[in-house]
């Protein structure tokens, strides 16, 4: 089975003896998506699926649903009692030093940390080491497809000219005396969303002025609309994909003033945004051309460091970025030292964001968002503009 060679070529790279797969109850997702497994289906009983790095997957189930797992390939044993199930999960991993679970020490990359643990301590009770699977799962997860890579392209052009018309459409509006809200403006882009074939799967953009996205997530509604003026700052989130199978997010970030001169705390704050992003983007381009490995968490620690040194770091709430795949928060590595460590490495095929905010509660906010693709002969790329200046509507 071609999944199955897949996998033991991947554990042969990284030098682990076997990935032990484990559900209970539909806990595990990431299971199903990479054994290829239909998700939700009943399951009322625990059961193992082991591919060894070389040699024929095994397989454990309980006799109550013998046939869970008869879609894959290998050797199927069977357990009526925990003893037996105990018994025969010994003899599955005998010979094997490490076996990779959704795990993850301390839950330092928590979107992977599923196995729970007692289940760990039973296979560690074998004498074996279990080690995190989130490198593989990033593999399979995260890296992209040209195919992939040219649907986010695509989207991305979309999406920058939807963001081009959202800004007009608020000067038209403001300077014609006629009223707009954040709303509005959230509504006009799923609109044209839809007219370009684009989908943001019901999660909508954030469009906010003033105080309101010094909440990150700040989401406009009818019952908080008020009419966007001038002398008042905005934030546009948006972010869809193609309505195509496995279609890749793009995600952008854009700040703009409404009038002609912004008030200088807010070109401060948003010339330090870019200052920090760049920072990122720099470090990312300099490793991959040294060849030298990058986790997420030392991009987030880059971009941090700027805002941080100009005395901003308290209002800098979130991490630097995250990864981008067919859903909008992907589960490759993250650019995060600050809600999580995310010790995974950057690698060629994986799209994510860069993007730092400065939010000042009760006052302002910035944030500018770039996505960025490692190409497949390891060189970062940008797909779109990246935004330098503030847009003075």
């Amino acid at each position: 089975m071609e999944r199955i060679a897949r996998i033991q070529a991947e554990l042969a790279k990284a030098g682990i003896d076997g990935w032990l797969f484990f559900d209970f109850h539909n806990r595990d997702p990431i299971s199903y998506r990479i054994l290829g497994l239909e998700f939700g289906k009943f399951t009322s009983r625990r059961w193992f699926y082991l591919v060894p790095k070389s040699g024929p997957p095994v397989k454990l189930v309980s006799a109550v649903e013998a046939g869970k797992l008869d879609a894959l390939p290998g050797e199927k044993r069977v357990y009526r009692s925990w003893r037996e199930l105990l018994d025969h999960l010994r003899g599955m991993l005998d010979g094997l030093s490490t076996v990779a679970m959704q795990y993850s020490p301390r839950g330092d990359v928590p979107y992977v940390s599923i196995v729970d643990a007692g289940t760990v301590e039973l296979v560690r009770a074998a004498g074996v080491e279990v080690v995190s699977s989130a490198p593989l799962v990033q593999v399979f997860e995260a890296v992209l497809t040209p195919e992939q890579l040219e649907s986010h392209v695509k989207a991305g052009e979309k999406i920058h000219r939807i963001k081009d018309e959202a800004f007009a459409l608020v000067s038209q509006k403001v300077r014609g005396g006629h009223v707009i809200t954040a709303y509005d403006v959230q509504q006009f882009i799923v609109r044209r969303f839809e007219e370009e074939g684009l989908t943001c799967q019901g999660e909508y953009p954030i469009v906010g002025t003033n105080e309101q996205p010094a909440d990150p997530h700040f989401e406009p509604t009818p019952e908080n609309a008020r009419p966007i003026k001038l002398g008042d700052t905005l934030l546009v989130d948006l972010w869809a994909k193609l309505k195509e199978p496995n279609a890749v997010f793009y995600d952008i970030t854009w700040c703009a003033f409404v009038g002609e001169n912004p008030p200088a705390k807010y070109s401060e704050i948003f010339r330090l945004a870019c200052q920090a992003r760049d920072a990122a983007l720099a470090l990312v381009q300099e490793r991959f051309a040294q060849g030298q490995p990058l986790a997420g968490y030392e991009v987030d620690d880059a971009a941090r460091q700027v805002i941080e040194k100009a005395g901003y770091g308290p209002y800098f709430v979130h991490r630097t970025g995250h990864n981008i795949g067919t859903e909008v928060h992907g589960n490759g590595a993250n650019l995060d030292n600050l809600e999580t460590r995310d010790n995974r490495l950057l690698v060629p095929g994986l799209c994510f964001s860069i993007e730092p905010g400065i939010y000042l509660p009760g006052e302002m906010a910035v944030r500018t968002e770039i996505n960025v693709f490692i190409t497949h002969d390891g060189k970062p790329q940008v797909y779109g503009p990246i935004q330098k200046e503030l847009v003075l509507l």
